[in-house]
């Protein structure tokens, strides 16, 4: 009843795709990081080109608005050094070259020489500097070394796909605890509408048998209607073994056998046309299926079926005049069933939740007939079980399709 492959199916599917989702969007973020950080370094090695031209050109240029719109946009830590990555930490208040870096200019110089040697190896594992070389006689020197690191908006991006796989993670976390809940509390409906299916199951049958008695205690004295009661007794008592068995097959694998489906289905007729005068009704129960017909069945978990479809009828007809028709025809490679009522009908919308465990319009029973049944079908006859037609006040139409049994069947 629990439907734990499927249930599992799901949970594995959910883990996948949050995995997938996860990887793609870090890969994403990583790319833009990667174009961002190529288009800084490109910034500073256009500053280096800058100053290297200043230090090489022989003629005084004014290169004031060219460093300008280059230098004002950055917005990373950059440290310009000498050769040796030295920084003249005696002159540091007035230095221009120590762009977007905070320190604590009251530190003692010891204290600032250590934070800036700390930060430029922090730079310097981020990034690979930037050398300003000076070209002489030939001879290529490096004169200065532009340090920097990243800019907030990039260190935003590479933390980003971190934070959404967390929030990620907690949604899913949540939905797996909650979609557990459901299931847990879906599982407890289940266990308790079977308990009152079965209570509804054996009433039938048990509230027959009173009457029974009460008959045997009326007509005692004529032995023809004694004998009349007590193979009516013995039908119910045999009724109530077929329910022990049918709830004890629920949850183990079915033995399927090739039986002959008018056989199964007269029984069921013959069953409920006695009995349908007790249910203040005037009801006419009708069987049209070919004598034939061999289907590949397990007879008591079938017959179940076909029951609850007959009963989900009698409730669904509310006047005096009802009419339920069991019928079956043979095809190519399939044998379809129908029963079929005269009742209120089913609602368009309502259609797929009919078969819903513990959806009901009645006011008595427990919405795990139909749902027995679909289950009964699809998972151990491998067929299928549907609405196949309904319109409201006119009636409704179940439809059984099984494959025809095999020559071996």
């Amino acid at each position: 009843m629990s439907g734990g492959p499927a249930t599992a199916n799901i949970k594995i599917a959910l883990i996948f795709a949050a995995l997938i989702i996860a990887g793609a969007t870090l890969y994403y973020t990583q790319s833009i990081v990667q174009k961002l950080q190529a288009r800084e370094r490109k910034i500073v090695e256009l500053y280096a080109k800058t100053m290297e031209y200043i230090a090489n050109s022989e003629e005084s240029a004014n290169l004031t608005f060219l460093l300008e719109n280059i230098i004002q946009p950055i917005d990373f830590e950059m440290i310009l050094t000498d050769s040796t990555n030295g920084i003249d930490i005696s002159n540091i208040s007035k230095i221009s070259n120590i762009r977007n870096v905070k320190y604590d200019s009251t530190l003692s110089k010891t204290a600032l020489e250590r934070y800036f040697k700390n930060k430029l190896n922090e730079m310097d594992d981020l990034n690979t500097p930037v050398e300003i070389t000076h070209t002489s006689n030939g001879e290529k020197k490096v004169l200065n070394k532009i340090h920097f690191g990243e800019s907030a908006l990039i260190t935003q991006l590479k933390y980003f796909p971190y934070v959404q796989m967390l929030i990620a993670f907690l949604f899913i976390f949540t939905a797996y605890i909650g979609f557990s809940q459901i299931k847990k509390s879906e599982q407890s409906n289940i266990w308790v509408g079977m308990a009152k299916e079965t209570a509804h199951q054996f009433g039938t049958p048990l509230t027959s048998l009173l009457g029974w008695i009460e008959l045997l205690k009326i007509n005692y004295n004529d032995p023809d209607k004694v004998l009349d009661t007590a193979e009516e007794i013995e039908d119910d008592v045999q009724k109530l073994g077929k329910i022990t068995n049918r709830f004890s097959k629920i949850g183990s694998k079915a033995e399927l056998k090739r039986e002959n489906l008018a056989d199964s289905l007269q029984e069921i007729h013959e069953y409920f046309s006695r009995r349908l005068p007790r249910f203040g009704k005037k009801v006419e129960l009708s069987l049209s299926v070919p004598s034939d017909i061999e289907v590949l069945i397990n007879r008591e978990l079938f017959e179940w079926v076909i029951e609850n479809l007959v009963k989900n009828a009698l409730d669904a007809i509310e006047h005096t005049n009802g009419v339920i028709k069991i019928s079956a025809r043979e095809m190519k490679n399939k044998v379809e069933i129908e029963v079929n009522d005269n009742g209120k009908g089913v609602d368009l919308k309502r259609r797929k939740d009919i078969f819903r465990p513990g959806y009901s319009t009645k006011k008595r029973g427990w919405g795990l007939g139909l749902s027995l049944s679909k289950r009964i079908i699809e998972e151990y006859h491998s067929g299928k079980i549907f609405v196949s037609n309904s319109s409201p006040d006119e009636g409704t139409t179940f439809k059984i399709i099984l494959d025809k049994p095999g020559k071996e069947g």
